[in-house]
């Protein structure tokens, strides 16, 4: 063989070498992974219909570690996911029918400060994101606070919250802040403590705007809140045992619009119970991709005992 052909040969071999290994890499990345009961082969019941779940198991990138995704915001394509390590990151999201055919960690960032530095560690604790013209919102814990970033992650400015949220001796514990965030053009920023605050009835969930809060009935510990349409919110709430891996995840839509003495109207969309054989995580996760269909995630934790798991589902109602 002519040896100009011969590396040429030798070329096209290795470029097919590297693609079957970039694609089984990227399918290790992210593997079928069922949450639904083994009786339970449909996943269509209440109100909604699971239509994919897979386990991601991304480890680094650019010495950022891929961990404990707390929160969701999805924006032409573009998947990103916010850890409550202070990271941030970007995946290139392929959904094609009712199927999450690929996820592809594209960028991962810390979050910092006006200054461009990192942030203070008691000020690192996000859990709430929300993608706003361009730019993402992100609620926090410890220091209950909604502030600002760009794509990258840098903060642009302090975003003003109800007066009730300011101070974390009014919370539960610093663990229980400012667990989801949501906006609207109609109601503004939106956001949630994970529990009620002291002093606060125990069977209601309040959400608040900067002059405005509505009440709702709880079900567990809210950590996502997502506008369905223009007055309904889609909320996520969890009960989770880190002990036992036992939970119940209710996914349930509050009018905020349709209130009677101080308290929205709401019903329960789906509850899924890991005692009723649901093979669920630390849900905490959730943003809106088309119209009545959604992304819900786990967060691992950091465990080696846990899964981040990512789920497309539908609501029916």
């Amino acid at each position: 063989m002519h040896p100009n052909k011969k590396r040429t040969a030798l070329g096209v071999a290795r470029l097919f070498f590297l693609f079957i290994f970039t694609s089984l890499s990227l399918q290790a990345q992210i593997q079928n992974y069922s949450i639904m009961p083994n009786s339970q082969k449909i996943g269509k019941f209440m109100s909604i219909n699971i239509l994919d779940s897979k386990e991601l198991k991304f480890e680094q990138l650019n010495d950022i570690k891929i961990t404990e995704i707390s929160a969701l915001a999805f924006n032409d394509g573009m998947l990103y996911a916010l850890s409550d390590k202070e990271y941030l990151y970007h995946f290139d999201l392929d959904i094609k029918n009712n199927t999450i055919k690929s996820l592809e960690l594209k960028k991962a960032y810390t979050l910092k400060n006006k200054k461009n530095k990192k942030l203070k560690k008691e000020k690192r604790d996000a859990e709430g994101l929300v993608f706003v013209d361009n730019s993402l919102l992100i609620s926090f814990e410890t220091q209950p606070r909604v502030e600002l970033f760009s794509l990258e992650g840098v903060k642009i400015k302090d975003i003003e919250i109800h007066k009730d949220l300011e101070n974390i001796k009014s919370y539960e514990n610093e663990n229980k802040a400012l667990e989801a965030v949501a906006y609207s053009k109609k109601y503004g920023v939106i956001t949630a403590p994970e529990i009620p605050l002291k002093e606060k009835e125990r069977e209601y969930h309040t959400l608040y705007a900067k002059d405005k809060t509505w009440k709702f009935s709880a079900c567990g510990n809210i950590t996502a809140l997502e506008f369905i349409n223009k007055d309904e919110l889609l909320v996520l709430e969890r009960i989770y045992d880190k002990k036992t891996f036992e939970g119940v995840v209710y996914l349930s839509k509050v009018n905020l619009n349709e209130c009677k003495d101080a308290i929205c109207s709401s019903k329960l969309l789906a509850t899924l119970d890991s005692k009723k054989g649901y093979k669920i995580d630390n849900f905490e996760g959730l943003t809106k991709v088309t119209q009545n269909k959604y992304l819900m995630i786990s967060d691992d934790n950091e465990s080696k005992f846990q899964k981040t798991l990512l789920v497309l589902l539908e609501i029916l109602d």
